[in-house]
């Protein structure tokens, strides 16, 4: 059996026709992507909330959420900004169960105690805090103190805004069975709240 080619000048009008009729057609839609979207904030942007003070406390201040799911979708990373902490003012003794975080203080001198390790840190140190560690932060300088806080998941804002409100809200009084449910919805625990430790 003999095999016969096409003549070379089909063979092209057949390549450029199948050429041709790729490209008019038109180019597949890609799939949606959901997902984060880039964010641009000044120092004072964000969703600014004000802590609902315990019974007694006066004036615990605020804080500022500016990555989360809700603000601009981001699945993989949380920061929080906590301006002016006033001289002496703590952050309990807590562990995450769920993020890993980390801390960088921006101003003043904040005494960090993580796991087995205790030291004063100044503007432009920081904290890493591995999920499961205990962690807790306190003012022991003269002046305000700022810090900011990034997660490296999702989750713990949602215990942030159970212990707050949106600024332009009077703050109500938490309790301690609020608190305790705040700490459930965030994957938090904290050492004197009577909450059960996971890890024992």
């Amino acid at each position: 059996m003999k095999l016969t080619l096409a003549p070379l000048p089909f063979l092209l009008l057949l390549a450029v026709f199948v050429a041709h009729s790729n490209s008019t057609r038109p180019p597949a839609t890609p799939p949606a992507q959901a997902g984060a979207t880039p964010l641009l904030l000044e120092k004072n942007e964000g969703e600014t909330r004000l802590w609902r003070p315990e019974p007694g406390e006066v004036d615990p201040g605020g804080f500022i959420l500016k990555v989360t799911p809700k603000a601009n979708g981001s699945q993989h990373l949380v920061l929080v900004t906590e301006e002016d902490m006033p001289p002496g003012a703590a952050i309990p003794t807590h562990k995450h169960l769920e993020q890993d975080e980390i801390v960088l203080i921006e101003k003043g001198i904040i005494h960090a105690h993580v796991g087995n390790q205790e030291r004063d840190l100044h503007a432009g140190g920081m904290v890493f805090i591995p999920q499961h560690t205990w962690v807790s932060l306190k003012n022991t300088g003269n002046e305000p103190a700022s810090i900011v806080g990034i997660f490296s998941a999702p989750g713990f804002e949602d215990h942030l805004r159970c212990e707050s409100v949106p600024a332009g809200e009077k703050p109500t009084t938490i309790s301690q069975a609020e608190e305790n449910e705040c700490d459930r919805i965030g994957h938090v625990v904290y050492r004197d709240r009577g909450e059960k430790d996971p890890d024992k």
